[in-house]
């Protein structure tokens, strides 16, 4: 009987387990985004102080955000990857 329990809470973690995770990626990319326009928006009110022209501001702003935007998805998966490495299986 207790054997049978056990398996019933495994099957029942693992498919909270797989709910959480798809979560996670739910919950970040928004974020991502927001920190991604965030990082893109301090980034041309920085740089337009030190060039006369829009152009090499906004060049040099939207390499910020693509980077942030790299940096926040390689984190997410990085806590997807923990979460199923330290989460039993």
């Amino acid at each position: 009987m207790e054997e049978i329990i056990y398996i019933k809470n495994k099957v029942y973690f693992k498919r909270l387990y797989k709910k959480i995770q798809m979560n996670i990626y739910f919950i970040f990319i928004p974020f991502a985004l927001i920190a991604a326009v965030m990082a893109y928006l301090i980034s041309y009110n920085e740089w337009t102080r030190h060039y006369p022209t829009k152009k090499e501001p906004k060049k040099i702003a939207l390499e910020t955000a693509i980077f942030t935007l790299i940096i926040f998805i390689i984190i997410m998966f990085l806590v997807a990857y923990a979460l199923d490495y330290w989460v039993e299986k």
